[in-house]
């Protein structure tokens, strides 16, 4: 069956650097397009960022343009999300998404 599991989140000072992975198992990787999700203490999910199967087009939200870079590598079914400049707005859980499916995600928290 499908499986997404994430990682590398942690606490993070405002202006620190984060890099998050996401394995993904269970379906044809390289043929879909991936994104990450996120979502904060009290709130909706927040599309955060996506990109196309052969990693040759991504997209971003305003609120992360700039900021970070969404990437895959399709020889090991990997995901990644690199956070730059983080801020304490971006404090949430962060999840891979594959179709309506994600992961059990992993926590970033941006604070002093």
């Amino acid at each position: 069956q499908v499986q997404l599991v994430e990682s590398g989140g942690g606490l993070v000072q405002p202006g620190g650097s984060l890099r998050l992975s996401c394995a993904a198992s269970g379906f044809t990787f390289s043929s879909y397009g991936m994104s990450w999700v996120r979502q904060a203490p009290g709130k909706g999910l927040e599309w955060v960022s996506s990109i196309n199967s052969g990693g040759s087009r991504p997209i971003y939200a305003d609120s992360v343009k700039g900021r970070f870079t969404i990437s895959r590598d399709n020889a090991a079914n990997t995901l990644y999300l690199q956070m730059n400049n983080l801020k304490p707005e971006d404090t949430a859980v962060y999840y891979c998404r594959y179709s309506t499916i994600r992961g059990q995600g992993t926590q970033v928290t941006v604070s002093s």
